[in-house]
């Protein structure tokens, strides 16, 4: 049986409580004592949930529009296949921002086929013109889309009413 005895040296004990120290005072430093209050109607408002997902019937498509307060044309304007580019042209990706901005993403349906319904939009605010909702679905799920008009002076943005 061995019996190791260690003896430290003055120098090495000062210097040990002295790291200890200043540890101990930087967590008092830097480590409030009262958190601040959060008032419970911080987070009364409420938040905007959207379903992307089981968009299979023309009903569904409706109703996925009607969740973001648009009034559509039960009868699509236009029912075709489109096929998202491999690669995005200059046009193609700032379309692809208006996606990002409304937590979409195209770029992970690069080179598939999709379904664009195109809804005309009967409750749009200030604006007389004829406006278009797109919808693109891809097994069911929605995947990007818009609010727009063809007019040459016109517009296009998300979903959510602007």
């Amino acid at each position: 049986m061995f019996i190791y005895s260690f003896r430290a040296s003055t120098l090495k004990f000062f210097g040990i409580i002295g790291v200890a120290v200043a540890t101990l005072i930087a967590l008092i430093v830097f480590i409030p004592g009262e958190r601040p209050q959060v008032s419970p109607t911080a987070f009364s408002e409420e938040v905007a949930s959207y379903h992307y997902d089981k968009i299979k019937t023309p009903e569904a498509r409706v109703d996925f529009l009607a969740q973001f307060g648009w009034t559509v044309d039960p009868t699509p304007v236009e029912e075709v296949e489109v096929k998202i580019p491999a690669e995005f042209d200059k046009v193609f990706a700032g379309y692809n921002e208006i996606q990002k901005n409304q937590g979409l993403d195209l770029q992970k349906y690069k080179n598939k086929t999709v379904m664009r319904y195109t809804y005309l939009v009967t409750n749009y605010p200030d604006y007389d013109g004829r406006v278009l909702a797109n919808l693109l679905i891809y097994r069911g799920r929605v995947i990007g889309g818009d609010i727009c008009t063809a007019d040459v002076h016109g517009f296009i943005h998300g979903f959510e009413k602007q």
